[in-house]
Order: C-alpha cells, then sequence, then structure tokens
C-alpha cells in the first residue's frame, strides 16, 4: 500500500497503512506497521480529529466573518462531506415523491391527494407561477400574460432531472404498471387541477416526457405528439423514449446508441451533448421502472468500456475485481478494503474500483478510506496495473473517474433521479479474470452473474451482504427473518478443470449458491460495528484488526478472505478451513 501513498507531514514515508508482502510469500512481514498501528494509530486519528472537531464548533457568522474556504470546514471524517460542492441540491418535497414513485410495477407507492397537491404545486412555483394562480385552481379562467418567474422559499428549486424523472414515473405508471400502482385518486384529482397550468409553462422537453401522446386531460396538446427534441443525438433520445415510456424496451445497440451519444454529461449545462436534463433522467429511471433486459444490461455494461483506450492487462498469478455497490454503507462497517489487502499478502491480486461519493445512500467508500489515509485515489488503470504487478503491493484502486469518465459524469443526475438507475448495477460488474460484487434486491444475483459471463470471466461470485455490500457477516440469521434472501446468501460460478458445464467463450464453469454460516466455521456469532458514515471509525476497525486486535471486525475480515477464496476457486483453498487459516496467519505472522 505504501505505493499508493502520498506521504503528508504526520506520516512518515517510511510506513505503510498495510502491510507489504514479499515474493513467493504467504506470510505477512509488517516490520514498522505493528508500530504504526500500536502506538500512531489514535494519535494519527485522533490528531486529525482534533482539527476537525475546532473547525466544526465554528458557526456560519464566524466562518463568514473569517472568510473560512467551505472546503476547510467540511469534516473528512464523515461520507457527506466528500460530496462535492459543485453539485446543486434536488428539491426535498419532490425527491420524497420519487422515493415512492420512481420505483418498479410492484415497490410503487402512489400518492395520496395531498401529498400530489404539494408536489405539483412545487413544481409550478418551482418554475412559473401566476397572479390568478388561486383563481386558476378554483377553476376561473387565466390571462397568459400575467405568467411570471415564481420562487421557492426554503427549498431548492426543482430540477429539469428531476422534473424528467418524476413524471416518467407518472407516464409509465399510467401506461404499463398493475392497477394498484398506477394513479390513485388523489394523483389524478391534483393532474386534473395543475395540468392545465403545467402544460403552459413547462419546457417542451418536461411536456413530451410527462404527456407524449399529448392527451393528458382531455387537453389535445400537440407538444408532445410534435416533439422531435434538438439535433441528432437528442432526436435519437425522444425516439427511445417513447419506446421507454409506454413501458416497452431497447436493443443493444439502441441503448448503446444513445448513451454514447450524450454521454459526458456536463454539469450545468443547458443541452449538454444535444441532450436535456430532463430527457436523460427520463431514460435511466425510465429503464429502471421497466426491470431492464439483459440485453439493455450489457449495453449499460459494455458501453464505455474502451472510452480511456484498450484496458491494460497485469501479469499476474490470479486477480480478482471487487465491485462493491458505490454509494457506500452508511451503517456498518466495509471491510473490503482490508480484504483486499490481505488476500494480495498469499498472491491473491485484487483490483478495487468505486467513486469518491455516490448517491441515494453517499456512504463511506474505498476512496474516501483511501483519501483520508493520503492514498493516491488518481491513478490510471496503467498505473494500477503497475501495482497490481509490483511483489511489494499487489493490489489497487481506480476510480470511475478515470476509467469511465462519462459514467462518472452522471453522479449529479443520479442524485437527482433518486432511485438507483440501471448503471448502478453494470458499473459493478467490471473486470476480466475473477469478480466478486454484491447486491440487495432478488433478481438482480441473476443479472449480475449474466454480465459477468457475458465478461467472459472465469470465476464470478456475488453476495447479499450487509446493507448490500459484498461482505459477510458473523452475526446469526434471526429466526424470524424469513422475508427475501438471506444475508449471506452467495450464488456464483468458478472454472474446472474437468468440463461439466460448458458456456459460451470456451470457458467451462462449476455453478453454487449457499448461504454461509459463520458459526460452522468455527466463528462466535457478533454483531457487525457500527460506523454510521464516519470514515475515520471504519478505518481505525480495520488497521486495529490487521494489527491482530481480535474482534467483530477480525473476524469478517478473515471470513470474507477465506470464504472468497475456497467460492472462486483459488489455489490452496479447496478447504474451507484451510482458506480462513491462511487469511489469518496473513494478519497474525
Amino acid at each position: 500500500m505504501k505505493a499508493l501513498l502520498n506521504p503528508e507531514p504526520i506520516l512518515s514515508s517510511t510506513y505503510s497503512f498495510f502491510p507489504s508482502k514479499t515474493p513467493n510469500s504467504t506470510r505477512f512481514y509488517p516490520h514498522p506497521f505493528p508500530k504504526l498501528l500500536l502506538q500512531d494509530r489514535h494519535r494519527w486519528i485522533g490528531r486529525r480529529n482534533l482539527s476537525l472537531a475546532a473547525k466544526a464548533l465554528l458557526d456560519p457568522a464566524t466562518i463568514e466573518q473569517f472568510g473560512i474556504p467551505e472546503f476547510d470546514v467540511r469534516n473528512p471524517t464523515l461520507s457527506s462531506s466528500y460530496r462535492r460542492s459543485t453539485l446543486t441540491k434536488p428539491n426535498q418535497t419532490v425527491l420524497e415523491a420519487q422515493t415512492r414513485v420512481c420505483t418498479g410495477p410492484t415497490q410503487t407507492r402512489p400518492l395520496d391527494e395531498q401529498q400530489a397537491f404539494k408536489v405539483f404545486d412545487t413544481i409550478l412555483r418551482s418554475g412559473f407561477v401566476t397572479v390568478e394562480h388561486v383563481k386558476a385552481m378554483l377553476g376561473i379562467g387565466i390571462d397568459g400574460n400575467e405568467l411570471t418567474r415564481g420562487e421557492i422559499k426554503d427549498e431548492e428549486e426543482v430540477s429539469k432531472a428531476q422534473m424528467g424523472a418524476f413524471f416518467a414515473a407518472m407516464t409509465i405508471r399510467a401506461n404499463a404498471f398493475p392497477e394498484s400502482t398506477q394513479w390513485s385518486e388523489g394523483e389524478m384529482r391534483a393532474m386534473k387541477t395543475f395540468w392545465p397550468l403545467l402544460v403552459r409553462v413547462l419546457p417542451p422537453d418536461v411536456v413530451f416526457v410527462a404527456d407524449p401522446e399529448g392527451l393528458m386531460m382531455g387537453l389535445g396538446s400537440s407538444i408532445g405528439p410534435q416533439f422531435v427534441g434538438n439535433g441528432t443525438s437528442e432526436m435519437r433520445l425522444v425516439g427511445a423514449l417513447r419506446e421507454v415510456l409506454a413501458g416497452g424496451h431497447l436493443g443493444f445497440e439502441e441503448v448503446q446508441g444513445v448513451l454514447k451519444d450524450v454521454l459526458p454529461f456536463q454539469v450545468g449545462g443547458e443541452k449538454p451533448h444535444g441532450a436535456s436534463e430532463a430527457l436523460l433522467a427520463a431514460f435511466l429511471i425510465g429503464q429502471r421502472m421497466n426491470r431492464e433486459t439483459d440485453r439493455e444490461l450489457k449495453a449499460y455494461c459494455l458501453a464505455f468500456d474502451d472510452e480511456i483506450g484498450p484496458p491494460p492487462i497485469a501479469d499476474v498469478k490470479s486477480l480478482t475485481h471487487y465491485g462493491e455497490p458505490y454509494d457506500g454503507n452508511t451503517r456498518f462497517f466495509r471491510s473490503t478494503l482490508f480484504v483486499a489487502a490481505v488476500r494480495s499478502c498469499y498472491g491473491e491480486s485484487c483490483l478495487l474500483h468505486g467513486v469518491d461519493w455516490m448517491p441515494p445512500k453517499g456512504g463511506i467508500t474505498e476512496e474516501q478510506m483511501l483519501k483520508f489515509m493520503g492514498a493516491n485515489i488518481s491513478l490510471s488503470p496503467f498505473n494500477a496495473m503497475k501495482l497490481l504487478e509490483d511483489d511489494e503491493v499487489g493490489f489497487a484502486y481506480v476510480s470511475q473517474r478515470e476509467a469511465r469518465p462519462s459514467l462518472y459524469s452522471l453522479i449529479g443526475i443520479r442524485e437527482h433521479i433518486k432511485k438507483r438507475p440501471p448503471i448502478a448495477t453494470t458499473e459493478k460488474a467490471s473486470g476480466k479474470e475473477a469478480i466478486v460484487t454484491g447486491f440487495y434486491h432478488g433478481g438482480y444475483e441473476d443479472s449480475l452473474l449474466m454480465l459477468m459471463k457475458r465478461r467472459g470471466v472465469h470465476s464470478g461470485l456475488v453476495v447479499k451482504g450487509e446493507e448490500g455490500a459484498l461482505s459477510m457477516t458473523t452475526r446469526l440469521r434471526s429466526v424470524s427473518t424469513t422475508k427475501g434472501i438471506p444475508v449471506n446468501y452467495c450464488s456464483g460460478f468458478r472454472s474446472l478443470d474437468v468440463a461439466s458445464t460448458s458456456e459460451l467463450g470456451g470457458v467451462t464453469r462449476e455453478g453454487f449458491s449457499l448461504e454461509v454460516n459463520a458459526k460452522d466455521y468455527g466463528f462466535q456469532s457478533t454483531d457487525t460495528p457500527r460506523t454510521d458514515r464516519s470514515v475515520s471509525k471504519n478505518i481505525e476497525l480495520g488497521l486495529a484488526a490487521l494489527s491482530g486486535e481480535k474482534g467483530p471486525a477480525y473476524d469478517r475480515i478473515v471470513l470474507n478472505a477465506g470464504m472468497v477464496d475456497h467460492l472462486l476457486g483459488a489455489e490452496g483453498a479447496e478447504d474451507i478451513s484451510a482458506a480462513l487459516d491462511r487469511a489469518r496467519e496473513a494478519i497474525d505472522s
């Protein structure tokens, strides 16, 4: 890990936060590492926290008085502070409504009348309002010349991305959802009241998303049917959206064509690359609401593989790509960074990828921890390959910002559409050789494994860990837990020397699925340590475990290192107990 670090005054260049590995060895050689952990760990974190605590005591008036930059008063120990200040904030009233309606055919919760009226009024006031607004709501006529730009007090304006996502959800629900999740009576009354006003003041792209056929409330608007967009890129997107808004699906080439036309998205641009944010947001959330087909997911997954050139190939014995959910953990210890460090020490090279901050959870990510510790978080794929091939390192981290800038450009829109788009699934299934990733919602484990096989990897593993992450827990499953797929459920495939299952691409694979019970392997049941968005707490737990401090964090690192080795078919891990012992020895020796 020391090759990743940019030493700061408080960090001696002779220290590494993780033990280094030596060639042809299965043991740690952590000569300065225990001293750093046992003597300096609390002082280092405490010293940084002390400074942050002082800044946290400053009130806004003091900050303004002394002209302290915004970055300096953020608290880098908390995951929420890694959200870029350049991102515009969504309107909370509409965002709460999106939580209810921008989801699947069975999960959607229609708005009641009070909620619907509040949402539509907020949208109207965010863009335009009229002097005769109240009269219009009561059915009294209105002069179009009285339109003026409105204001929202104590709230952010509703963005075009929010409007696109919200109205796409309303349109798809009306066209394709079962009766129980179509519009409620309250939503119908609210739309009947507000649509005559909204159709006159909303931008044409938003009107198209809300009423593509021009039949809303019997008004007979021509905007939706005649809307074709601006430029060839937007025209292609509009054509695809007509199918999506009707509840339909697209082909592989159609999806890839749209994505490559409109990305990267330029924050703040009215029509970046010829496409509005309202149309792009509607497209992303609409595809998720319709439950993507395999060919649509493949298109998202493979669209930008070669964006910055052909991916380099590391000359290593074994390589595992870790695809944690990019939006991080908000409650429990996130162990993957430390698991990767352990596995790399006995020849199982590991490549992690992710982002600094991602909605909707905005939780702790590997990039946040590495940045807090002073690591280089801007490695190119080529430089990451060099670290993987370095006998003293053996693992690396690549940010989506460096490897897939087009997908990284969507973070702002993803915050404004609220729910996870298709990319939230496909970005995790990146890499070759072997892939490990986490999932939460049932059904997506099969989709992730399909994407791994499409990439031609020899081994793949999906884990339902806590918070949808890929970390298994030692906590016993509650006997009252019966709904859905249990935590610690694993499914995957691994390559075989003897043919039993043939797949495309000439790879011979053996499939498996199981629920891992840590008690069966000698672990005591313990609750997973809470971190509650604290980056420094997560680091402290991980470093203490790597110093040999026994406890829940130590057990989780050992469990996940050993089980991944075994399930992926790693050399020397055919026996689960032996695989777990190897992980323990790597830490304790």
